[in-house]
């Protein structure tokens, strides 16, 4: 048997190996995710759109930065894991209103703020999931805390961008009726507090 403790090793080798793959795939995402960004911005015509790119793109790169020292360090990076912070207001418009069928683009010169912001959100709710899943299993603790404390700034990126559709009307929120609405809201109650007994 070939057993050691962490206590035993350099910090750079508090790795396993597949904590080594799965960080791996979560740094090569943020660089697919960087580049597709700054594909992006060759394309976007609104510059509200273009500042939460920019923004979040600004977020990433840090992020990547700090990830890849304590990947490679196995220590603490340069400055703790920032929190991310969203322009837009909560404002979120239910309802829906008519709107051309949706087809696939014919030439890259159909491409629109609304495919755009479809794409980055499509990025970035991957991204989350990646993160929390691989976060679950990293025996390097510095690095399962970095990611970790990235699912919450992932998901304020997806909302930002999901708030910023919704304004334009890309991302329609339709609502049950109210008395279908207040069924399932009622389907519910709350559990006694005292544990079961086991048998």
């Amino acid at each position: 048997m070939n057993m050691q403790s962490s206590g035993n090793l350099a910090p750079q080798q508090h790795h396993g190996g597949h904590e080594m793959f799965d960080a791996h795939e979560v740094l090569a995402t943020f660089i697919n995710v960087l580049d597709q960004y700054m594909i992006f911005d060759q394309f976007i015509q609104d510059q509200e759109l273009k500042q939460i790119l920019n923004r979040q793109y600004g977020f990433m790169t840090d992020l990547y930065n700090i990830c890849v020292q304590t990947f490679s360090t196995g220590q603490d990076p340069s400055h703790p894991t920032q929190t991310y912070h969203m322009t837009q207001n909560n404002q979120v418009y239910y309802g829906t209103q008519p709107s051309q069928p949706k087809k696939p683009n014919q030439t890259i010169h159909d491409v629109s703020d609304q495919g755009l912001s479809a794409y980055m959100l499509g990025l970035i709710k991957s991204t989350a999931s990646l993160l929390a899943m691989t976060a679950l299993e990293m025996t390097n603790p510095v690095l399962r805390r970095m990611l970790a404390d990235s699912v919450p700034n992932f998901i304020e990126m997806g909302y930002e961008i999901f708030l910023y559709q919704n304004k334009h009307h890309y991302y329609q929120v339709p609502q049950l009726a109210q008395q279908e609405m207040n069924q399932m809201l009622g389907s519910f109650t709350q559990a006694q507090a005292n544990r079961p007994v086991m048998m």
